[in-house]
């Protein structure tokens, strides 16, 4: 039987370093906080976080929408790190459908190549990687 999954080498992991300080500064706000805050709560002590390990950040990041060549609306993105990945925190059991479009539109509109979608849950850090495919 033949397998259609991909394994990826190390080489092929977009900011692997980078990721993996962002994912363990989550595990370490939520080491300290614990379950049951606010998502906004967990944003500030991750920023915190971030700025203690030397890590650039933009913080609720307005981002244009765009018709017919006006703008009508705008997104706001939670972290842009280092103008390389989008930061999207939530907190629930489980990420759903809407999360992951939410943060390929964001990918999309921003052409930024690689979103982590970080979820504070009652069990832990969930995090999920979200490659923009073009």
């Amino acid at each position: 039987m033949v397998s259609d999954s991909v394994k990826l080498k190390d080489d092929d992991i977009l900011f692997k370093d980078l990721s993996f300080e962002i994912v363990g500064a989550a595990f370490s706000v939520y080491n300290e906080l614990g379950p049951g805050h606010l998502e906004k709560t967990y944003e500030k002590a991750l920023m915190k976080e971030l700025t203690n390990r030397g890590i650039r950040y933009k913080t609720q990041v307005l981002v244009p929408v765009i018709y017919s060549g006006e703008v009508v609306g705008n997104n706001r993105l939670d972290l842009v790190v280092e103008n390389k990945i989008i930061v999207e925190l939530k907190t629930g059991s489980y990420f759903d459908l809407s999360n992951k479009k939410q943060v390929n539109k964001y990918l999309a509109v921003t052409k930024l190549e690689l979103a982590i979608l970080l979820n504070f849950t009652k069990d832990g850090v969930r995090q999920k990687r979200i490659v923009n495919l073009k």
